[in-house]
């Protein structure tokens, strides 16, 4: 029998990159610790599980531009509406842990910035104690008098990790453009490295296996490539019909085969999501 998948979310962010000639946006990946149960030693996107906080009754009242009811419409097959509104709390928790990027605005609608070495400090000690459960996301915006900038965040895509692997997700793709005064640093527990690059370097070092990534994060860079700048991502997501895509995982003789519902085929790539 199936594992029944978690409830997971992810964000894709993007920004500019320093040097003007690139001429392409720029996507963050991490690099999973190699002895990690779930996709070792893979780039993936920043992300995780859904936590029962993250659905909780007051996490409403602490997102700007997102309620219950615009979740449940963005993403109609969440259990509820609670959880569904859950998906982008989950995705900026997540990310503020692994990657110690905030996604949250003031009161005057300013996204919150680390532009100085206490306001450094004490999100970096924030960060510490989130991470070993002594504080909780919710603890923090009251703290600060702060809301989840949750209409910064676009969904883009939807996985489900094979029914043949025993740890499972069933994780919410959302695009995010890097806020700014605020730089990414990977945690060094779950993640060991982190990376900008554009699109088409991701594709050019995985052709040269130098870039190792799972299946819905090379379809995911593959459609990234497509597009020329950020504007044009977010514009993608506009009435974006999002089905849930789940491979079919064959372990045989010659390896590991993964069969995507669109017909494409992946031999012996790692595990899915």
């Amino acid at each position: 029998m199936a594992v029944k998948p978690k409830d997971a979310a992810t964000v894709i962010f993007l920004r500019q990159p320093p040097e003007s000639d690139k001429g392409h946006f720029e996507v963050l990946m991490v690099l999973r610790h190699p002895h990690s149960k779930f996709v070792p030693g893979s780039y993936v996107f920043p992300g995780g599980c859904l936590d029962h906080e993250d659905y909780s009754p007051e996490i409403e009242d602490l997102c700007t531009g997102v309620d219950r009811i615009k979740a449940q419409t963005t993403l109609p097959d969440m259990s509820s509406p609670e959880k569904a509104l859950g998906s982008w709390a989950a995705a900026i928790r997540e990310t503020f842990e692994e990657v110690g990027l905030l996604l949250a605005y003031r009161s005057d609608k300013t996204l919150v910035s680390f532009d100085s070495e206490d306001v450094i400090n004490k999100f970096r000690s924030y960060r510490q104690k989130l991470q070993t459960g002594e504080i909780s996301l919710k603890t923090i915006l009251r703290n600060e008098k702060l809301t989840l900038a949750a209409d910064r965040l676009y969904y883009f895509s939807h996985w489900i990790t094979p029914e043949l692997l025993p740890l499972r997700y069933d994780v919410r793709f959302f695009i995010a453009e890097m806020p700014s005064k605020q730089e990414a640093i990977h945690d060094g527990i779950e993640l060991m490295r982190h990376v900008w690059i554009t699109p088409q370097e991701i594709l050019d070092d995985y052709n040269r296996q130098n870039f190792n990534m799972v299946v819905p994060t090379l379809v995911t860079i593959e459609e990234l490539s497509f597009y020329k700048t950020i504007q044009e991502v977010i514009a993608s997501t506009v009435n974006k019909k999002i089905s849930a895509i789940l491979t079919v995982m064959v372990d045989g003789d010659g390896g590991i085969v993964e069969y995507a519902p669109d017909g494409r085929i992946f031999r012996n790539m790692p595990p899915s999501v």
